[in-house]
């Protein structure tokens, strides 16, 4: 067994993925036995209580498919939201059986990005998972897919695994799909190998990586895979992509699947989410004296340096901070609404404090709700 390898069996807070291709059947419908399969595998490995599992289940919208009478994944969001809703119920109740074969309980938590880039919907979604944790609890995770709009045409699960898995300080992320890994090709043709371990970027710069999947109920590819696994090294956190018929391998530490070796350290947790997992309401245009300060001096945005704001957006929403090129340098949460930040361009806040009262005495987007996006 490498070193990689046995950092898999030393991991002691895991948190597993696996797609709908993996749970359902391509006409849609809950596959019970390939659920069962899966959960003898993640029951086996939490069994001596020295481990704990976190569960990122796609499969909520496959799921709803066959009962509402659907041949295939609809295109339009209102269908969608329609399938997630009736899915949802589904999935949880077999996974809720299963377990409990093994008298094990499960929590469901649905996420959307906007519970987990606000800080206080941030710090609720940890409070809960680490509750579930100390009372031996199973949390099974999906997006929030009936009342999500970006999360749903994005469908990316395997990202959302990625923030989770930095969000409860994780040891390990498991990425569970109906390929065994990622190859240096089509794994269709002859001739492409599988491999086994990444170090970084560079190692699979040359690989042209797909993004469909094979079975037509879900929404993510290799290539959401691949993202997720980045995100998720670069978070600190090693990654092991392989076919959820491998699970049981891939987490007894064998040669299965592809290792991704983390490259990063932790970073502050919410800006983890800010980065990857906000959708911008919105966008502020700096100065060059503002994008310096911002960039390089890792400091808070002022109103003197912008010079001009679109989009709509109220306090507390995610904005991008761009370059006079158009380019987004930065991201944050911003602390007024739009229609407040023309009558601040360019202004000092004890100016603005003096006109306007001291709740204008602050910053537009303070430094500790900001992530910057360019080195």
């Amino acid at each position: 067994m490498t070193v990689a390898r046995q950092q898999v069996t030393q991991a002691r807070r895991i948190v597993v993925k696996v797609g709908s291709s993996s749970l359902t059947t391509a006409a849609g419908g809950l596959d019970a036995d390939r659920v069962d399969a899966l959960v003898d595998v993640l029951a086996k490995v939490r069994s001596g209580g020295e481990k704990e599992i976190v569960l990122v289940s796609s499969g909520a919208i496959a799921a709803g498919l066959a009962p509402l009478g659907l041949a295939r994944r609809p295109k339009d969001l209102a269908r969608q939201q329609a399938a997630a809703s009736v899915g949802q119920g589904l999935l949880v109740a077999r996974y809720t059986a299963s377990f409990a074969r093994y008298g094990v309980r499960v929590g469901q938590v649905l996420l959307t990005s906007d519970d987990t880039s606000r800080r206080s919907h941030y710090r609720n979604a940890y409070r809960t998972l680490d509750q579930l944790f100390a009372m031996g609890a199973v949390p099974v995770i999906n997006e929030n897919d009936t009342v999500a709009t970006d999360e749903i045409r994005f469908g990316d699960n395997d990202r959302l695994a990625a923030l989770v898995a930095h969000l409860v300080r994780a040891d390990l992320l498991v990425l569970l799909s109906d390929v065994d890994g990622l190859y240096d090709g089509d794994p269709s043709r002859p001739g492409t190998s599988r491999i086994e371990e990444v170090r970084g970027p560079g190692d699979i710069a040359h690989v042209q990586i797909g993004s469909a999947g094979k079975a037509g109920v879900g929404t993510g590819g290799m290539a959401t895979k691949v993202e997720a696994a980045r995100i998720a090294a670069a978070a600190g956190v090693p990654v092991v992509l392989t076919s959820a018929v491998r699970a049981a391998d891939a987490l007894a530490g064998r040669a299965t699947g592809t290792y991704f070796h983390r490259t990063g350290r932790r970073s502050a947790d919410r800006l983890l989410w800010l980065a990857h997992a906000s959708t911008p309401q919105g966008s502020l245009t700096l100065d060059d004296g503002a994008v310096e300060a911002v960039v390089q001096g890792r400091k808070s945005l002022l109103p003197a340096g912008i010079a001009a704001v679109e989009g709509e957006f109220s306090a507390g929403d995610p904005v991008e901070l761009r370059d006079s090129a158009g380019r987004a340098v930065a991201r944050g949460l911003v602390n007024f609404d739009a229609k407040e930040i023309p009558q601040l361009l360019g202004r000092s806040t004890r100016e603005l404090a003096q006109e306007l009262g001291p709740a204008y005495e602050r910053e537009v987007v303070h430094r500790d709700d900001l992530v910057v996006l360019v080195p």
